[in-house]
């Protein structure tokens, strides 16, 4: 398609954080030209393998990031950028919320790399996971001389993120007197008081994979925790792993993963890196079992403590809203969990919905939502009530309601169980990219992630007050 090198970048297109250029402006260095959606895990993820690359290879490629909405909430500027920011991206993005430039380009799903020479004219592109990205990317840079200075200084952001206690927290426990926070931009688990004085800190605050003692262990992006007596458990998802804290020594331990998303392997785990995880944002636990909301691969997976083995429980990998037994039901990019007694509830992010898992016998039910293209704030009767882009589900002990949040809408919103209806809890302002809940002590707790900041909710009062973290 070498007609791609007199093509240009829609004018319509928004720039979320860098100077306005055309591609004209990037000729003389390679440039990849990624379409892809900050909702979508696997966009991510094929974000991620770009700048390892780049590390690899400083100063060789250009990236520019095309974001095209999925969701309504995307095509405002500040979420869209926030979003992408989530995940560490900070190359230049263009949000192409009217998909001009998608339809110029030919393209027809996400992720899609198109690689453009420093002639500008296309070379290649890769839909999806399909093809080695590595022997691409090496083959599009071969034979060039070696980067100026200029190329090796990288991009500065505009607006950047201000430096803040938390930086796009997405994970939170609660009990009677503590409060567990995943500082996810940060890489590291903090123990603080409900008044938010930080009384610990586990990770050294960048992004690895260490065991270790709290002060040396490193984690990558943690989301999702469940506390169980002593012992902490985190999905680690930057390194698409499954992390344990022993709270009275701080030792931090890996149960199973090996810091790069693959297809796990089902059965008896001798070692914890025998088998990969993709994605995992979210666990809860029942009988002695972690279920793993697995939002890279579409399914929810079980660990058993005692045995050290993974069981692939529910999910047939698609992305969809399918109802079912086992493997024969769809998810859609499963990324909280709520486990209570014999039914664990999960939250499908891009489908919108929540949904029940019967344990005996793993039958899927959907309680919410009515498929991937279909989102909105509709309350009321289950059948017609909408979500748009939740985040995550938490349950009190006291009362059969799941709170949800709503991150696409910036709301609360609860679902009774038992059958009532979907209703937004009346908040004095809009949240800002919830990303995490959590019920105890008479307050729901919300990581507000885009603000940086935990809130604690009053359900009796309707007050909403910041938790001021402080180290």
């Amino acid at each position: 398609m070498n007609a791609q090198s007199t093509m240009e970048l829609p004018r319509s297109g928004i720039w979320l954080n860098a100077a306005p250029t055309t591609l004209q402006d990037h000729a003389g260095r390679p440039l990849v030209l990624a379409f892809v959606n900050g909702a979508s895990v696997w966009c991510m993820q094929r974000l991620a393998e770009v700048a390892q690359w780049q590390a690899r290879n400083p100063g060789r490629l250009q990236l520019l990031v095309m974001q095209v909405p999925r969701f309504d909430f995307e095509r405002e500027p500040q979420p869209a950028l926030k979003l992408l920011r989530r995940h560490g991206i900070a190359a230049p993005i263009l949000l192409d919320a009217q998909w001009e430039a998608w339809r110029a380009f030919g393209v027809e799903a996400w992720p899609t790399l198109l690689l453009l020479d420093a002639q500008g004219q296309e070379r290649e592109r890769l839909v999806g996971a399909a093809g080695d990205l590595e022997r691409a990317l090496n083959a599009l840079c071969e034979g060039l001389s070696p980067p100026l200075d200029e190329d090796l200084r990288g991009n500065r952001e505009t607006s950047p993120e201000p430096r803040l206690p938390l930086r796009f927290p997405a994970g939170l426990v609660a009990s009677a007197d503590r409060l567990y926070v995943a500082d996810t931009g940060h890489h590291r688990i903090l123990e603080c008081t409900h008044s938010g004085r930080v009384l610990r800190q586990f990770g050294v605050g960048s992004a690895d994979l260490v065991n270790g003692p709290a002060g040396e262990a490193a984690f990558n992006r943690p989301h999702g925790m469940v506390l169980e007596r002593e012992t902490l458990y985190v999905a680690d998802t930057g390194n698409h792993a499954l992390r344990r804290i022993h709270l009275p020594s701080g030792q931090v331990e890996t149960l199973c993963g090996n810091g790069r998303a693959g297809e796990p392997v089902a059965g008896v785990l001798a070692q914890p890196w025998d088998s990969p995880l993709n994605h995992p944002q979210d666990i809860a636990i029942a009988d002695n079992q972690l279920y793993i909301a697995m939002a890279g691969d579409n399914r929810v997976w079980s660990y058993d403590l005692g045995l050290r083995s993974l069981r692939w429980r529910v999910g047939a990998g698609v992305m969809e809203v399918r109802d079912g037994g086992g493997h024969l039901a769809a998810l859609a990019q499963p990324c909280g969990l709520v486990a209570v007694q014999q039914v664990l509830y999960v939250c499908d992010a891009l489908g919108s919905a929540i949904r029940s898992v019967q344990l005996r016998g793993d039958v899927v039910q959907t309680l919410v939502g009515q498929g991937p293209w279909e989102f909105g704030s509709t309350d009321g009767a289950r059948a017609q009530a909408h979500l748009q882009y939740p985040q995550a589900i938490a349950m009190g002990s006291e009362s059969p309601l799941l709170w949800i949040a709503d991150a696409g809408n910036g709301c609360l919103r609860t679902l009774r169980l038992g059958g009532g209806d979907l209703t937004t809890v009346n908040l004095p302002r809009r949240l800002h990219g919830p990303a995490a809940l959590a019920v105890a002590a008479g307050a729901v707790w919300i990581a507000e992630s885009d603000a940086h900041a935990i809130l604690r909710f009053d359900p009796v009062s309707g007050e909403l007050s910041n938790v001021p973290i402080e180290e």
